[in-house]
């Protein structure tokens, strides 16, 4: 790559790192894997550079790219890894700190199955209409709209159990 190509890239990195790992982090809850898959994201962006810089709006296909790989990694944690439930006494804050809404929202948010998430945090956290979420995500307009109305109803449930069980004072 010519150094000026390289210099723009570094630009562009500067620039949208930071909406790329917030996006990430919405998407899978975890301060490490958003780095992770951020990072993935850039760097198939750097490789297509000079295909990439030419487009209308490079951040979406970074974006795109990491929605991409957040489903993948998804697939292959399936079949994989296995999750532990030993956690960490210690909670290090995250950059849930200055996500929008209430922090009980962004909770059940992570709950959600995997395109539900991903339809929630395009449409109302990333703002893109039901037509650029059907783009990002390769996937039918009607489904992103009965996708959008599940993600809902499920959210607006959790919510409720949530609030029903903390006012009875149990678990």
């Amino acid at each position: 790559m010519r150094e000026r190509d390289q210099q723009d890239f570094e630009d562009f990195f500067v620039a949208n790192w930071g909406a790329i790992f917030r996006t990430a982090y919405l998407l899978t809850g975890d301060h490490h894997l958003s780095q992770d898959l951020s990072q993935i994201a850039f760097s198939k962006a750097y490789r297509a550079w000079d295909r990439v810089r030419g487009m209308d709006h490079p951040r979406a296909y970074v974006r795109k790219t990491l929605v991409n790989e957040t489903v993948s990694w998804r697939r292959r944690r399936s079949s994989g890894e296995v999750p532990t439930l030993d956690l960490p006494a210690v909670h290090t804050p995250g950059p849930d700190a200055s996500l929008p809404g209430s922090l009980a929202l962004w909770a059940a948010v992570l709950h959600l199955p995997p395109r539900q998430r991903a339809v929630i945090v395009l449409r109302y956290y990333e703002d893109l209409s039901e037509s650029e979420i059907a783009d990002e995500l390769g996937i039918a307009l009607g489904t992103v709209k009965s996708t959008a109305s599940a993600a809902r109803a499920a959210l607006a449930t959790r919510l409720n159990t949530d609030n029903e069980v903390s006012s009875r004072g149990g678990a």
